[in-house]
């Protein structure tokens, strides 16, 4: 679900803080996808098959700030799994700020599948966006019978996609991997370049001295503004930290559109906090 246009609010969303998003208990429910949506997220679930094991060489030659991130984000010795199951909850922008939770799976350069509750007018929403099998798809309904929002085709393919390479940090060993070639750009800078199906994708990642992600920014496709799809800035800043197993990943992430201009509070459309990653 993308697009939206934010309110003024701008506060973040801390794991566990009281900003809105309510308890556990007190957050939409997020209901099972259908069928044959199930059956993509198993495919891109399935555990990592034989992976090796982190080892700091294995960054030798790339740019300063992957290496430092890599080596901040992945333990030695952690195996290199190439998926996670993340549970996240948060704020979306469907005409105001809007609490949701969500559970997702994410297997770059593969595929993506977010599954999302929400409540509009007090009735439930809910849905799914997905980039599997090279299409992209959304589909969001009101008490599950009612269509909110759809969409698919070339369009929302491309998207989708563009999400999916800006996401792949949340999986740190892919940067390791034939998906991406890296650019150096300075100390704090570097360019991963993202092969997704047929699309390559530059993604600039900053990173802290201390080796904290902390933004990733691109040009995706899409239609925010309402006036045709194109080019548009895009682009996510991350705070905070979590450990997950053997990877420290983001505590918490904004992203939307106009990324880095004067627009981007107009823009951002997305809050989120991560509750649980299973990397497999």
């Amino acid at each position: 679900m993308t697009g939206y246009v934010p309110s003024d609010n701008s506060r973040a969303i801390r794991a566990g803080a009281s900003t809105g998003t309510g308890t556990p208990a007190a957050r939409p429910a997020v209901p099972a996808p259908p069928r044959r949506v199930r059956r993509e997220w198993a495919a891109l679930a399935a555990p990592t098959v034989s992976p090796a094991r982190f080892a700091p060489h294995m960054t030798d030659g790339l740019p300063s700030p992957v290496r430092r991130w890599l080596a901040h984000a992945v333990a030695p010795g952690a195996p290199l799994l190439q998926t996670v199951v993340l549970v996240t909850h948060g704020e979306i922008r469907m005409g105001t700020w809007r609490r949701f939770r969500a559970h997702q799976v994410l297997a770059p350069p593969r595929g993506l599948v977010w599954a999302a509750g929400a409540r509009l007018g007090g009735l439930p929403v809910s849905g799914f966006d997905r980039y599997s099998g090279g299409t992209g798809e959304m589909r969001w309904r009101l008490l599950r019978a009612v269509p909110v929002m759809s969409g698919s085709g070339p369009d929302v393919t491309r998207s989708a996609a563009g999400r999916l390479a800006c996401e792949f940090p949340l999986v740190p060993p892919v940067a390791l991997g034939p998906a991406v070639c890296w650019e150096p750009v300075d100390d704090r800078q570097a360019v991963a370049h993202v092969r997704i199906g047929q699309e390559e994708f530059a993604v600039t990642m900053r990173v802290s001295p201390s080796g904290r992600l902390e933004s990733v920014a691109m040009l995706r496709w899409g239609n925010p503004d309402r006036h045709g799809y194109g080019e548009h800035p895009f682009g996510a800043v991350f705070e905070g930290e979590s450990r997950f197993g053997g990877f420290t990943l983001p505590r918490t992430v904004r992203a939307g559109w106009w990324f880095g201009t004067g627009r981007w509070r107009e823009g951002e459309f997305i809050r989120f906090a991560l509750d649980e990653a299973a990397h497999h």
